[in-house]
C-alpha cells in the first residue's frame, strides 16, 4: 500500500534541509540539463493539501475539450488531433477523445484505437525532415479530459534528448508557425492515408 500523504511528506523531508529544500536531482548534472547546477536550488517542499483541487473538466458540462470537440486538424468518429501553437520545438500535437473520458475510464475499444493512432502519429512525425524523435506524454493533473502529447525533437539537438525536452520547449523561442503548420499538414496527410479520418469535424459528422 502506498504511503499516506503525511507519511510521504515526512519521508521526503528526511532528505531535505532546514528550509525543506531537497538536494538537486541527478538530472541537473546531466549534459542534457537546461540548467547549470551552480546557483540552482530546489523550491521548498510544501506539505500535502487535502482534498486535492479539482482538475479542469471534472464536470463534463464545464470541460473545454468537450466544448472544443469541433476544433482540430484531424478527426475520426472517436478522436481529434490538434496542433499546439506557441511552442519552442518544431511540432507539438495533442490527441483527444471526442467523448469525455480519462485514461482510467477509457473503453477498451478506444484504448486499442489510442494505441494504434499513437503508433501511427509517432511514425509520421518521425518521418518529417529534420525530426529525430517523437516523444509521447500523458500527464493528466491539469485536465480531466484525456489528452496525449506528441513532441517532435529536432534533429541533431542532443541537448534536447529525453525527459528534459518539455522544459527546453518552454525555454526556446517560439518556432516559426508557418513551418509547424506545414509539417502538421504532412502528418495529417500521412495519418489519413494510414489510419483514415478527415480534416474537419463537419466531414466526420456528415459520415455518421
Amino acid at each position: 500500500m502506498a504511503l499516506r500523504p503525511d507519511e510521504f511528506y515526512d519521508h521526503a523531508r528526511s532528505a531535505a534541509d532546514d528550509e525543506t529544500r531537497l538536494p538537486l536531482a541527478r538530472m541537473t548534472g546531466w549534459s542534457i540539463s537546461p540548467f547549470e547546477p551552480d546557483g540552482l536550488r530546489v523550491s521548498p517542499l510544501r506539505p500535502p493539501v487535502l482534498p486535492e483541487r479539482p482538475r479542469h473538466g471534472e464536470d463534463p458540462s464545464d470541460c473545454a475539450s468537450c466544448r472544443e470537440r469541433g476544433e482540430g486538424i484531424w478527426f475520426n468518429d472517436n478522436w481529434r488531433l490538434t496542433r499546439i501553437p506557441g511552442v519552442g520545438v518544431p511540432l507539438v500535437l495533442m490527441l483527444h477523445p471526442i467523448e469525455h473520458h480519462d485514461m482510467d475510464d477509457l473503453p477498451d475499444e478506444l484504448a486499442a484505437e489510442l494505441g494504434v493512432l499513437s503508433a501511427h502519429l509517432v511514425r509520421h512525425v518521425q518521418a518529417l525532415p529534420h525530426i529525430s524523435r517523437a516523444h509521447v506524454y500523458r500527464i493528466g493533473d491539469g485536465g480531466a479530459h484525456l489528452h496525449i502529447w506528441f513532441f517532435a525533437r529536432p534533429e541533431g539537438q542532443a541537448q534536447l534528448y529525453g525527459s528534459w525536452l518539455p522544459v527546453w520547449d518552454d525555454l526556446l523561442p517560439e518556432y516559426p508557425a508557418k513551418v509547424a503548420e506545414a509539417d502538421a499538414a504532412l502528418v495529417v496527410d500521412a495519418l489519413i492515408d494510414s489510419a483514415g479520418g478527415r480534416r474537419s469535424a463537419a466531414d466526420v459528422s456528415a459520415q455518421g
